[in-house]
């Protein structure tokens, strides 16, 4: 029988068959306009939930996975860098797909399609709203009707991440593999660069020790409800969804492992880990101030995938939590970088 365990590594998340998954912090984007990709400003710390028992909330408990801290109105973007082997990943927003708008599904759809493919997608910065770009994930709290959730089906009911990664079938990843045996000479010859992917530094975290545990609940007292988070989307990034070019019929009929991943206020993460959360989000005119990158990515053997009415009508968050009022400075030319064509503890899953 398949392993079906998805394990922590780190702050990296690995499904079965290979697939890897990171957090990245980033600059948050203004919501008009169209801008290049923002970097990575290093990893969210991520915590199985079965670890703290006495400190979750009891809902969190029953839909097992992982955590991680995020402030209000902060962005994220996923890196599928380390993904060993072709998968089909579908990533949900509040049970949400990010790539279709259509609701969670335990089967790969085509029509439209609502899985990325991967190695080919290297990261996923927001919800696909077409034409060549995405609308950045960003950070906000349920219960205003500002995510993808409570937008697209009227309700916000489950928050969070949802990922869920099909593998190959034997005899495409048979020939898969020929093919890579093949290629293996010429990849050893070629250069590596670095791009993306990279995180940048952050500040410090307070030393091991110096954030009190948590305090286990006292017996027979009632659990706290959650803060619970969700996704909204904040600006538009100029970022392809690729559409696969494989056969719908290589990719097995059912998943080979799936996670749910809560999303924590500051507050909550300190009260239920007994760590500090990460430093509040960088500054972007500084950053930008400073001359580091920005990038821009493009595959010209890729299609993207046209955005479906669904996502297309996702408003940004601003609609809900006022004006952005955080200076923005644009990147100069020179500051945006050209890419592309240029074993840890297994993680619980529960009910959802």
């Amino acid at each position: 029988m398949a392993d079906t365990t998805v394990r922590i590594d780190g702050n990296t998340l690995r499904l079965p068959g290979g697939v890897a998954v990171r957090f990245m912090r980033t600059l948050r984007l203004p919501e008009s306009g169209t801008h290049p990709l923002p970097p990575g400003l290093g990893e969210f710390p991520v915590r199985r939930v079965a670890d703290f028992p006495d400190t979750v909330p009891e809902a969190w408990r029953a839909h097992g996975g992982v955590m991680l801290p995020v402030y209000l109105r902060e962005a994220m973007w996923l890196s599928f860098g380390g993904t060993m082997e072709p998968a089909a990943l579908q990533v949900g927003v509040g049970k949400v797909c990010a790539v279709s708008g259509e609701p969670w599904s335990d089967r790969l759809s085509r029509e439209p399609q609502n899985y990325l493919a991967l190695p080919r997608q290297p990261w996923l910065d927001g919800i696909n709203s077409g034409k060549g770009t995405v609308r950045q994930f960003v950070a906000v709290p349920l219960g205003l009707g500002a995510t993808v959730e409570g937008q697209v089906t009227g309700e916000e009911v489950w928050g969070g991440v949802q990922l869920q990664s099909f593998a190959l079938r034997e005899e495409p990843l048979a020939r898969w593999r020929e093919e890579q045996r093949r290629r293996a000479e010429r990849a050893r010859a070629m250069p590596q660069f670095g791009g993306y992917g990279g995180a940048m530094p952050m500040a410090a975290p307070p030393a091991p020790g110096s954030v009190p545990a948590p305090a286990a609940a006292p017996a027979g007292a009632p659990r706290r409800a959650a803060a619970a988070m969700g996704l909204g989307v904040g600006g538009s990034m100029r970022q392809e969804v690729y559409e696969d070019d494989r056969a719908l019929s290589d990719w097995a009929g059912s998943p080979a492992g799936r996670i749910f991943v809560h999303l924590v206020t500051p507050p909550e993460w300190r009260r239920i880990t007994g760590e500090a959360p990460p430093p509040s989000p960088v500054d972007r005119a500084a950053y930008t101030q400073a001359g580091l990158p920005w990038f821009d990515y493009y595959d010209q053997d890729a299609e993207d995938l046209a955005t479906t009415d669904t996502l297309g009508a996702v408003q940004p968050v601003g609609d809900w939590l006022g004006d952005d009022h955080e200076p923005w400075q644009a990147p100069s030319p020179g500051q945006v970088t050209p890419l592309g064509d240029a074993p840890g503890k297994p993680v619980t899953d529960g009910d959802w």
